[in-house]
């Protein structure tokens, strides 16, 4: 078989830029929704409610898409404004930048079947964050744990002064280029969520699109070099910050989605053969599923949302396999867990991926 390379790079470019268009309204929209509702409900961040309802509102700020409510979570467990049931029920729930994957579009996703997915994964979460964040705070588990009074570096706080002016170029130059090449492409993605597209500027999207995610590769990279500390923590204090905020998380995601896209591809097209991964994929789910929780439990979003693209690009992935590991991901928010109390971190981790493994396996069972 002849493989070209620069061909099946452009179009695995192509493709995470096509996902990519929609994955940056979703995360900037929701971002400046999240601004909204702190600003209008100024306690957004200091009550959860009585103690008995914690599992329940725990869960259902973990079914938000992204990673910032389990950062809120992580820092009131911090402060001991919510009970570790609730903690672990936010956790399991969750579905970090994986959830924009699934809810995005691109000539490569089955829309309808990535919503269905979606709704289906965010239920068995929420079910299964209730469930166990109940049963922990039931038994009392961890209740009296002394945590440690460590602050958390605030962003930028570790950057060296001589960077700091690349920095901010790098952060405008950053918010601009994703702003306008999200809203250049916004009218294709639309489009894109019922199938059609514009044929008058088909080619010019096409290059967009890669463009978009050679950008963001560029600027998750630079943002990686030139900050430490740097994930998803930090304040959201206006209308730029929150964009600004935002523009990091999509440059995040599409670099996620790109390494995802290319190493699926790659795995399926070239080493493999996609008729021989088919049989495999139909044969050993149970390994699938396993793989799938491992992968999950990684610190980050990444493992998440390398397990959403493969279910969109590989055909007869199991969505068992996507319930394992969106249970067993933990977002962004176990970074600030981890830097407040390694203990902490690790139990939740352990804790979802064993859970994950449980519910992913049982929903097999139940046919899914």
């Amino acid at each position: 078989m002849n493989f070209e390379f620069k061909a099946f790079l452009f179009e695995n470019l192509e493709a995470a830029g096509s996902i990519a268009g929609y994955v940056s309204i979703s995360i900037i929209g929701f971002a400046l929704f999240t601004l909204y509702a702190k600003k209008k409900h100024k306690n957004f961040e200091s009550q959860l409610g009585p103690k008995w309802a914690q599992p329940i509102v725990g869960a259902f700020l973990g079914a938000i898409p992204g990673c910032g409510a389990t950062i809120v979570v992580a820092s009131l467990f911090k402060q001991k404004k919510i009970t570790f049931g609730g903690l672990l029920a936010t956790f399991i729930s969750t579905l970090g930048e994986g959830s924009f994957v699934l809810l995005g579009a691109s000539a490569e996703a089955d829309v309808v079947g990535n919503v269905k997915a979606y709704a289906i994964i965010t239920i068995f979460g929420l079910i299964s964050g209730i469930v166990f964040g109940y049963i922990s705070d039931t038994i009392g588990y961890r209740n009296n744990l002394k945590r440690s009074d460590k602050v958390l570096n605030k962003e930028g706080q570790n950057k060296p002064r001589s960077f700091s002016l690349n920095i901010e170029f790098v952060e405008k130059l950053r918010l601009y280029v994703v702003l306008i090449i999200t809203i250049f492409l916004a009218p294709a993605s639309i489009m894109a969520l019922w199938g059609g597209s514009i044929e008058s500027i088909t080619e010019i999207v096409y290059w967009f699109s890669i463009i978009f995610t050679v950008s963001c590769i560029i600027f998750y990279l630079l943002e990686k070099f030139l900050f430490t500390n740097h994930d998803c923590i930090g304040d959201y204090n206006n209308i730029r910050s929150t964009i600004s905020h935002a523009t990091l998380d999509v440059s995040m995601v599409v670099t996620y989605v790109f390494i995802g896209l290319f190493v699926a591809n790659f795995i399926i097209d070239v080493v493999v053969g996609s008729e021989t991964f088919d049989l495999w994929m139909m044969s050993s789910t149970n390994l699938v599923i396993f793989i799938a929780a491992i992968i999950g439990v990684l610190p980050g979003c990444g493992g998440m949302i390398s397990v959403a693209v493969a279910f969109i690009v590989i055909p007869n992935f199991p969505i068992s396999a996507l319930i394992a590991a969106g249970i067993a991901t933990s977002g962004d928010g176990l970074f600030p867990l981890l830097a407040d109390n390694k203990e902490d971190g690790l139990i939740v981790s352990i804790a979802s991926f064993f859970i994950a493994l449980l519910v992913g396996f049982s929903s097999l069972l139940l046919g899914f």
